[in-house]
């Protein structure tokens, strides 16, 4: 069945009145999200300026685009909200962000002007839980390492003589944060045979327990899951968290998948474990995001490194246009917005 994320649009029939609105976000994020339909879409629901799209807030055109706009639509590569770029947009009122992480373009001074922000997180979440799910599927049927097994000798084997911890059967999975994307990630695991721990601080047992999943703390969630998917945004205090002596504690040939930021992991440590031949490693993301042709990661054959694609890509930014679209008509028919981003929760995000 075709699944859209729901944009809670506002009632039919309602007369709307159409906001000014204009585009922020570097031109090749507008090639590939703002399809002819997108912009209809976009153009039924707000007085929308013409691309080109705005990448450069200091320019004449710029400027004189931003002198009357109320709604900003904005995607990668928009360039940041400062207290500047507001003094030339009296208008400004709301922010729609087709991405999901508004922290590179809403600055503080958005805040102190009360201008509303929404998000495209929740769309932009289910890709990656989709990609998580099927890294913990593959990895507990040991797939990726069988097939290459499987190119280098042409013959099957003895299937019988598979070992018995082959397989995902009541195996253990920790869930490391449950951000958006983790808590998508505990609901798509929910029809497998699978055991769920969680360690997040902000949860409680109450909560966890509402979620199908126990709550564990962090040692515990390393020590006893057959993989560990790491959700936990990027702040100061979660840069370098899985450390060491975590890696350390994970069962012989447990799996560490990571869709979240790479400094969350401390890399060196990761890669001496790999080196070891102790556990194995999924990573879509890496510190930095592409790493050095040199670097020691690439020779770890325990190791599954993917160019940062389980976000949202392709067909997938279709839902994060129709959620921004559905944002947008809510926000200029007065009923707020459905996935708002709000300064406090901002400080717990990715």
């Amino acid at each position: 069945m075709h699944r859209t994320t729901d944009t809670t649009s506002p009632p039919a029939g309602r007369p709307v009145r159409r906001p000014r609105a204009a585009l922020a976000m570097r031109p090749d994020a507008s090639a590939a999200l703002l399809t002819p339909e997108a912009l209809a879409a976009l153009g039924e629901v707000c007085a929308l300026t013409p691309p080109p799209v705005l990448d450069d807030f200091t320019t004449d055109r710029a400027r004189s685009t931003l002198a009357d706009v109320e709604l900003l639509v904005t995607g990668w590569g928009c360039p940041p909200l400062d207290t500047d770029v507001l003094a030339a947009a009296p208008a400004l009122r709301a922010v729609v962000h087709t991405a999901g992480s508004v922290r590179g373009h809403v600055t503080a001074a958005c805040w102190e002007r009360g201008i509303e922000v929404s998000s495209a997180a929740a769309a932009n979440a289910l890709p990656v839980a989709e990609y998580t799910v099927a890294m913990i599927l593959l990895s507990g049927k040991r797939a990726l390492e069988r097939a290459r097994e499987y190119r280098a000798v042409r013959r099957r084997g003895n299937w019988l003589g598979t070992p018995p911890d082959v397989g995902n059967y009541g195996r253990t999975v920790g869930i490391l944060s449950a951000s958006m994307i983790g808590r998508r990630v505990i609901e798509l695991l929910r029809p497998y045979d699978l055991r769920v721990l969680l360690h997040d601080p902000y949860v409680s047992a109450t909560e966890a327990a509402a979620l199908g999943v126990r709550q564990v703390g962090i040692g515990e969630l390393f020590a006893l899951s057959d993989a560990v998917s790491v959700h936990t945004p990027l702040l100061t205090a979660t840069r370098g968290l899985v450390g060491r002596e975590l890696l350390a504690s994970m069962r012989p040939d447990a799996v560490l998948i990571n869709t979240s930021r790479g400094a969350v992991v401390d890399q060196d440590a990761l890669t001496d474990v790999l080196r070891q031949d102790r556990i194995r490693a999924i990573l879509d993301v890496t510190e930095p995001d592409e790493l050095p042709d040199t670097h020691p990661l690439w020779e770890c054959e325990n190791a599954l490194i993917t160019p940062h694609l389980a976000g949202s890509q392709g067909n997938e930014w279709r839902r994060l246009t129709e959620l921004a679209v559905g944002e947008a008509a809510r926000w200029a028919a007065g009923d707020g917005f459905a996935h708002p981003v709000s300064q406090e929760r901002l400080a717990f995000l990715a």
